[in-house]
């Protein structure tokens, strides 16, 4: 693992925030209570967590360009920012969270590979804080929080298998797979692809085995930045 650092508290007004740091990778994550939801659970007494995303035009090495200047979000953007909400979800009992929306809000400051498991990872400890705020003011009685969400990178980087691979490792690894657990072990989503090679199930087994143990130690930091 690269290095890891979540602090918490870094904006005013958000319910929950942190600023997540996986080595070179820089991620504010926020989350946001609104006492509605969307119309398609409207009256059915559950909530809905749910989370957008963004880079900041200079959070790579050249400037890319705002997507509100293009009038619509990027594939890319919305396949991601799709990815932290359902991760985030399956962690959650939306029953217990009682009919209100929390979003997620994750802005890249800046990008050296990873940057969507940082997200969900930062942004489980955002909806954390946010939550707590709900449980002290007595609004809800029960915890919606069923297990911490976190995930990271895994790839076959010159022919090793490599846990949290950054953006050179990334850019040229022959097999790259993104790992999403809850605390408990269970598993939300892997997404695993062949960028010029092939790999066996035995490599699979291996990247596994490395997800779990990165996301033993996300989830051990999670815990440290909420106590």
């Amino acid at each position: 693992m690269r290095a890891v650092s979540i602090e918490t508290g870094v904006t005013k007004h958000a319910e929950g925030s942190c600023m997540i740091k996986m080595g070179d990778t820089h991620v504010l994550c926020t989350a946001s209570l609104e006492p509605r939801v969307p119309p398609f659970i409207k009256g059915s007494g559950q909530g809905w967590v749910t989370a957008e995303y963004g880079m900041l035009p200079r959070s790579t090495t050249s400037r890319m360009r705002r997507e509100s200047t293009m009038g619509k979000q990027g594939g890319r953007t919305v396949e991601i920012q799709r990815l932290i909400g359902r991760a985030l979800r399956a962690g959650v009992d939306r029953n217990a969270l009682g009919e209100r929306q929390i979003t997620v809000d994750c802005d890249v400051i800046q990008a050296d590979g990873g940057t969507r498991c940082a997200s969900i990872t930062g942004g489980w400890v955002a909806l954390r804080l946010a939550v707590n705020k709900l449980i002290k003011a007595g609004d809800i009685v029960t915890d919606p929080l069923v297990s911490p969400v976190a995930a990271v990178s895994c790839g076959i980087y010159a022919g090793q298998p490599i846990l949290d691979l950054d953006y050179p490792e990334d850019s040229e690894a022959g097999v790259d797979g993104n790992f999403i657990l809850r605390g408990d072990g269970a598993l939300i989503e892997v997404q695993m692809s062949a960028e010029g090679s092939v790999f066996s199930r035995a490599q699979m087994d291996d990247l596994m085995g490395l997800a779990e143990k990165g996301v033993a130690e996300l989830v051990a930091a999670q815990k440290a930045a909420v106590s």
